[in-house]
Parts: structure tokens; C-alpha cells; sequence
């Protein structure tokens, strides 16, 4: 168990006055994904991994029916306390939709839709967390923990999976997102985390519905994993460009379903871009092109990336890496400045293997594949520039290291 995390949870508890001796604590992990960004939504395989900046949750059943929640990421809203079952109804308003409050409201929502909540068990719970806040999945790994968390104080538990196969904690913590934050990401955030195995990524293949797990970098040089937060503050992914893309994308794609060029409405099945291209290139579909062209490929690179990493080729991982980064800047624009300063500052350092931004796009962190003997000198690299081009932004470069995406301990607290 963390100390620092132990700390935070602990003085939650007496800020809040919530008795949480003996409670069980439950970690989920952030998740790093290394292909392909933005391909869940668009049906292609993905790959990615678990790594260890968390999401904590002390819970205990208070004896009441009324559910008691802190975190220490929002203190601006206080103690959030509500019964189950009487949460705000979706849609959320402009202040619902703005505090943390959402994510248990709507995993309540969930769980009670989807019939799994027959009781109405009241716990207390203190969150703390050290997830940059854009692009490393703070939310679903905040909507897992909870799910976990509201599952176990009510005596339910889901059956586990089939070999290969999706848990549902995956596909309801979707849920929690689209149908009631109103946020339209797809499922990757949630596969790599609630899956996530210590070194080792994780490929999902959406069209067999098929989990598997890759050594990373067997045989290889020392590596690491560099998040480079950027200061900037991403808002929900309903807020975002990743939301117009993700129009742009199922628009295009019931496009092409509709004048037969693909048998289902999802853009990974596009096989003859040619004569997509051809068809479009002077219509008003012109625009979407661009992010189809980032698809297509990325995905002729996936099958190279993975067998690379199969063989510990870190150095072509990173190239692929870079240029994945370069696809989502300038075709499926969805970028920003400053997640873009620090992939030109990454490049710059010898024994960066590679770097592009990471999760929805324009605003938190660039990730890096980096030598192990190169990520101080890439720290000490940005320390210097990064305040040059943009002085206002309190950034942070971590190490992160590929990690379980779950774990709970017990007698703490």
C-alpha cells in the first residue's frame, strides 16, 4: 500500500469526520495506450497498458442507506451524500455535468438500469488519486473503482468472463460514461485498465471480441514509459474536440455503409481506400478523409508494432510511436499546442525512442518510450524549455511503469 496514498486517504476521512477504520482500500490503475488512439469508436484492434499512477478508494458500509463521498482531487465540492437511487436524472445540467459528483451518481444510475442494485447498502468513501488529469483515463479508472466499490457493499457480484472475453465491469463503466456523463468515448480506457497486466500490454481484437496479453520488450534494452503532463486542464471528453471527431467518424462511416463501400457502419472496416478517396476527394466529405487516412494507417502498422514488441525492437516501436503521434497531429487534428511543445522537446533528446499525445486530444499529456539511462536527461530537458513557450502551466514529467490494473488491500486503514 502506497504511504503517500495512505495519507491522503486517512486525512480525508478525518476532514470529513467518515469512521473508515478497517476499511478496504481498492486501487485502479491509469492506462497508456499504444495503439491505436482513438481506433475503439472506429472498430480496430487496440493495444495498450496498465500503468502506476492510481485512483484509490477507501470504502465501508455505514450501516445507513445513504451513500457518503470525498475525494481529494475535488475538495471544492465537499462531502457528496445521496441514496441510492435519487441522484439527478440524465441529462445533466451545466452544473451537474460539472462536478465529480457525476461519476458515482452515474455508476448508482447504472448499476440500478441494469438491475444489478437490489439492495441500497449506504457506505462512506474518501478517493484520492494521482492521474494527470487528460489523457491517461482518470475518469474510467475512477468509474471502475467505484462500480467495484458499489458492487461489493451491496453483496453483488458479476460472473467473471469467459476465457479471452470482456469483463462486464468493462462495458458498464461505458455505460456510466455515455448514458449518463453524456461522454462518447468507446471502450479502450476501460479494457486496459480493468484488464491490465504487469509487464505485459494488453490487445483486444474487436471483431473475434478476443483478449490477449504481450510480453513487452523481451530481450530488450531498458525502457520507460514517460508521461509528460503538460499543466493543462482537459475537460470531459463531451467538451472536446474528441467529441466533433467522434461525429466526423460515425457520420463518414454511415456514409460509406449506406453506398456500400464497407458492410457495416465502422470506418476500421474500410479496406479499398483508394476508391474511397476517389469518390469523396471533391465532395463535402473531404475533411473526414483526412482522419480515415490516419485510421487506414495506423492500422497497417499495428501487426508491425506488435510483433516488434514481441522481439523487444523497441527502437521501431518508437519510430512507430512517433509517427502514430505525427498521424494524429496533422490528419485527425486532434492535438493541441501545447501537447505538441513537448513531443518537439522529447524529440530533441537522445534516447527518446518516440513520443505523441496521449487519450482525447488537445489539452493533458504527451507520452514517451524512453532509453532507462535518457528519461533524466528528457526531465531536465523539459524543466528548461517547457516554461519557455508556455510559463503559465504548472507541468510534471513521470516515470510510469506498467503495472496490474487492479488491486484491493485489507487492514490499512
Amino acid at each position: 500500500m502506497d504511504p503517500t496514498a495512505l495519507q491522503h486517504l486517512q486525512a480525508l476521512a478525518t476532514r470529513h469526520a467518515l469512521d473508515l477504520r478497517g476499511a478496504k482500500v481498492r486501487r485502479t490503475s491509469s492506462r497508456l495506450c499504444l495503439g491505436v488512439e482513438h481506433g475503439d469508436y472506429n472498430g480496430t484492434n487496440l493495444f495498450g497498458v496498465g500503468t502506476d499512477r492510481y485512483t484509490w478508494v477507501a470504502f465501508k458500509p455505514n450501516g445507513t442507506d445513504v451513500i457518503r463521498l470525498a475525494s481529494g482531487n475535488f475538495p471544492e465540492d465537499g462531502l457528496v451524500t445521496f441514496a441510492s437511487g435519487t441522484q439527478p436524472a440524465p441529462p445533466l445540467t451545466e452544473a451537474q455535468s460539472k462536478s465529480w459528483a457525476r461519476f458515482p451518481h452515474g455508476v448508482d444510475f447504472v448499476l440500478r438500469t441494469e438491475g444489478l442494485l437490489q439492495r441500497s447498502v449506504g457506505f462512506d468513501c474518501v478517493i484520492w488519486g494521482d492521474i494527470p488529469g487528460g489523457g491517461m483515463s482518470r475518469s474510467a479508472s475512477l468509474c471502475l473503482n467505484l462500480i467495484a466499490t458499489f458492487l461489493e457493499v451491496n453483496s453483488c457480484s458479476l460472473p467473471p468472463p469467459q476465457t479471452g472475453a470482456l469483463a462486464r465491469e468493462v462495458t458498464l463503466a461505458v455505460q456510466v460514461e455515455n448514458a449518463y456523463v453524456g461522454s462518447p468515448c468507446g471502450n479502450l480506457d476501460q479494457i486496459m485498465i480493468w484488464h491490465a497486466r504487469k509487464n505485459a500490454g494488453t490487445l483486444y481484437e474487436p471483431e473475434t471480441k478476443r483478449l490477449s496479453w504481450v510480453p513487452l520488450g523481451a530481450g530488450a534494452p531498458d525502457f520507460s514509459f514517460v508521461a509528460l503532463d503538460t499543466g493543462t486542464d482537459r475537460p470531459g471528453l463531451e467538451k472536446s474536440t474528441y467529441k466533433v471527431r467522434r461525429a466526423e467518424c460515425d457520420a463518414f462511416a454511415a456514409e460509406l455503409c449506406a453506398k456500400g463501400f464497407i458492410p457495416r457502419p465502422v470506418l476500421a472496416d474500410v479496406k479499398a481506400y483508394g476508391k474511397v478517396l476517389e469518390a469523396y476527394a471533391q465532395t463535402s466529405w473531404a475533411p473526414h478523409l483526412r482522419r480515415l487516412e490516419y485510421l487506414v494507417s495506423a492500422q497497417a502498422n499495428f501487426a508491425d508494432m506488435i510483433t516488434a514488441w514481441r522481439r523487444g525492437d523497441v527502437a521501431t516501436v518508437g519510430a512507430l510511436f512517433r509517427a502514430d503521434g505525427h498521424g494524429l497531429r496533422d490528419d485527425y487534428c486532434i492535438s493541441g499546442p501545447e501537447l505538441e511543445t513537448m513531443c518537439d522537446i522529447a524529440r530533441t533528446v537522445e534516447g527518446v525512442y518516440g513520443e505523441r499525445m496521449l487519450g482525447g486530444g488537445d489539452k493533458g499529456a504527451t507520452g514517451a518510450i524512453v532509453a532507462a539511462g535518457s528519461v533524466e536527461a528528457l526531465k531536465a530537458t523539459v524543466s528548461l524549455r517547457y516554461p519557455q513557450q508556455h510559463p503559465d502551466y504548472k507541468f510534471a514529467v513521470h516515470e510510469v511503469r506498467v503495472t496490474t490494473g487492479v488491486a484491493t488491500f485489507e487492514g490499512v486503514l
